[in-house]
């Protein structure tokens, strides 16, 4: 349906544009006022519905998107067929017998008309795709309106918005369907607790478009609130706090607990030794480093001590302003190493009454994990062997269940894949949904 779609704007486009030429070619100088008029309607129509079809999509942004799609794909195929015509009919000579005036008319209105036609598309899929790289975004806005140059950047824009359309409106659907199931209500509200060197920002979740997710399935959200770097026990103790913040305000008497990285072991010290095993009813750790990072003790004693000093006072001090009120850059980093972790698991037993379980993932080539984690990718590698660029395979298993995930292929899944930090759309694994089955298993389970 899309492609049939797609060819007859493209022949509204190809025909607006290239009108004058043609009847002054074929009909000598007669231009019917009715289809002057008719193909002028139809040409502002496709700019601006380019598909009836779209309506199918009920979330505006999302038909938009298709639209510009839609559009941009008809603009590709027009501005082929009008360039490959002016080309034919130089060639054969038959530009001869058409004025100069005509014809530079002609190429005036080709030109104008198929522009429209391209910002109006771009703009679309420029502002609307969340998908599309911002480097691809300027490629395609510089270089659209050029001919073969403009394919490349042209063909990814329209497959990338395409496919966004696809999945959202697809995921859409799917809540739809299953919105009065209400499947991540759980019996307990759901805390989720970020990881080291990063805080709970209003305008920009660390869990990406997993809450919003979780929402529209029922969950009952609340957040850690602690702050981004301490030591392991001055993060527990905030997080026990803010778990009786939570059982205080919403009258339950536990909480599930789902934990990212660093705050898994923040959170298991706030179970084992806070006391707060009478307030958690689970605790999922995700991508959390139980045994260590072995990386990290080698670059703390490899890094003179002057220069660490002067990289932990920038970092505190630069939280601070941001709100955090006494942030510890290095006793967080410290209580990362290899070391640190075998005492913490030697010192800090699980707790009976508590469902303990955890997920952990892979990057299969180093190059997909967004910088750092690209880079310290190799370095983790070196040490302890296949990660998802900051943490190791052999330290995410901790408690009853484990989930391992990644991709097939060359893609797999870095650490911040998993809390959807970048908010990508990629084959083999949709984040968002890993989650709602994830505390949907909770349900299930009677937390």
């Amino acid at each position: 349906m899309r492609i049939f779609i797609r060819l007859f704007d493209s022949i509204i486009l190809s025909a607006f544009a290239c009108y004058i030429l043609i009847s002054e070619y074929f009909a000598s100088n007669n231009h019917p006022v009715l289809t002057v008029l008719i193909l002028t309607f139809l040409y502002f129509m496709v700019n601006l519905l380019p598909s009836l079809y779209n309506f199918k999509t009920k979330d505006i942004k999302m038909h938009i998107l298709a639209d510009g799609a839609d559009l941009l794909s008809a603009y590709l195929i027009a501005s082929t067929f009008v360039s490959v015509a002016y080309i034919v009919l130089l060639v054969k000579g038959a530009l001869s017998s058409v004025s100069i005036l005509t014809l530079c008319i002609s190429i005036i209105v080709s030109l104008v008309s198929l522009a429209i036609a391209f910002y109006s598309a771009i703009a679309r899929v420029c502002f609307l795709s969340k998908q599309l790289k911002i480097s691809h975004k300027v490629l395609a806005v510089i270089f659209g309106v050029f001919p073969i140059i403009n394919l490349g950047a042209l063909f990814y824009a329209i497959n990338t918005a395409s496919k966004e359309v696809e999945f959202e409106t697809s995921k859409q659907k799917l809540n739809e369907e299953r919105k009065n199931k209400e499947i991540c209500r759980t019996k307990y509200p759901i805390l989720l607790v970020h990881g080291v060197f990063f805080r709970d920002f209003k305008h920009f979740n660390y869990w990406g478009r997993i809450p919003e997710e979780l929402s529209k399935n029922g969950a009952r959200l609340f957040y850690g609130n602690h702050q981004s770097a301490s030591s392991v026990a001055d993060s527990a103790a905030e997080l026990t706090d803010r778990i009786k913040e939570i059982l205080a305000e919403t009258n339950c008497e536990k909480v599930n607990v789902i934990a990212h990285s660093k705050g898994g072991l923040d959170c298991r010290y706030a179970i084992s030794k806070c006391g707060a095993d009478k307030y958690v009813a689970s605790l999922t750790t995700v991508n959390t480093p139980h045994r260590g990072c072995a990386f990290a003790d080698y670059l703390l004693e490899k890094i003179p001590e002057k220069t660490k000093n002067k990289v932990a006072a920038a970092y505190n001090g630069a939280m601070k302003k941001l709100g955090d009120p006494n942030p510890d850059f290095l006793e967080a980093v410290v209580d990362l190493t290899y070391e640190k972790c075998c005492q913490f698991n030697e010192n800090v037993p699980d707790k009976d009454g508590v469902y303990y379980q955890s997920t952990g993932s892979k990057l299969n080539k180093a190059k997909n994990g967004k910088f750092p984690l690209n880079l310290s990718y190799h370095l983790v590698n070196y040490f302890d062997g296949a990660n998802d660029g900051l943490v190791a395979e052999n330290s995410f298993k901790w408690g009853e269940n484990y989930t391992f995930v990644t991709t097939k292929g060359r893609r797999g899944i870095s650490h911040a894949d998993m809390i959807d930090l970048n908010r990508e759309n990629f084959a083999g694994f949709d984040v968002r949904e890993f989650y709602v089955q994830l505390v949907y298993d909770l349900k299930k389970k009677g937390f």
